[in-house]
């Protein structure tokens, strides 16, 4: 059997200036710190980055509940390693609008339900997918988030646009349980993107909290299967925020 053990260091070598990546999470909840942290390490620059939102700035969320450090794709922000960003939704890290402002930082707006089916349809090998989300707005004629044009489509009476799909050279992703093949399960809201990622790039790396032997769990436990995965990285930190005086932990394994 394939070893796909490998430290975070080995698992992100392979990435370099200028590949597009995509990172699980929903700001910050379900992302892979663990390989943000080895990404900050190796200095990659000129990225683009595939995901729901561009995470958490250190001291964000606001009040007693703010976070030490940046989170997600936030550190790689942080760092000035990404180009450009596609994701649903940016109004929260103000890195963000910063960086837009200094001309140093491109991004793209793919509604939150298109941009999951884009990449869906990535990682099923469709040729795309229809949707009504955009018709009769300027989404119809504007291109889309790697310059390609948009078609529309009329079914039944109805108009849809031909979204197409939406490839990644890794996808980062953080699972709650993991068995030693790949095989894992997210747990509540880590769910996210997390699942959907899965396949839709040619190197698929996940970061477990809790990782088991192969047969120890019921296969029927996981959602997702290990031939998907081909790197898999032990040492992923029960989700936190650490705050003034205490810490404050969501588990996300069973």
């Amino acid at each position: 059997m394939i070893n796909k053990m490998k430290t975070a260091q080995e698992a992100v070598a392979g990435i370099q200036d200028g590949m597009t990546i995509m990172v699980g999470g929903f700001l910050a909840t379900g992302s892979p710190e663990i390989l943000m942290d080895a990404l900050v390490e190796k200095g990659v620059k000129h990225l683009t980055v595939i995901g729901n939102d561009g995470g958490l700035d250190a001291g964000q969320p606001a009040g007693e509940f703010a976070a030490k450090t940046a989170r997600g794709i936030g550190k790689l922000l942080e760092h000035h390693m990404v180009d450009h960003i596609i994701a649903s939704h940016l109004g929260v890290n103000p890195k963000l609008n910063e960086q837009f402002a200094e001309g140093t930082l491109r991004y793209t707006l793919v509604p939150q339900g298109t941009l999951a089916e884009k990449i869906r349809a990535a990682a099923y090998g469709l040729g795309g997918v229809l949707t009504p989300t955009g018709v009769g707005t300027p989404m119809e004629t504007e291109l889309d988030e790697l310059g390609r044009e948009k078609k529309v489509v009329e079914i039944n009476g109805k108009k849809y646009l031909f979204e197409l799909p939406l490839f990644a050279d890794y996808s980062l992703i953080r699972a709650s349980v993991a068995d030693k093949f790949g095989n894992y399960y997210c747990s509540k809201a880590t769910k996210n993107f997390n699942y959907v990622m899965a396949g839709a790039s040619d190197h698929t790396i996940i970061a477990p909290e809790k990782l088991v032997e192969i047969g120890e769990i019921d296969p029927d436990y996981f959602a997702v299967a290990g031939v998907l995965v081909e790197s898999i990285v032990e040492g992923e930190k029960k989700w936190q925020i650490i705050m003034k005086g205490k810490t404050c932990l969501w588990s996300c394994s069973p």
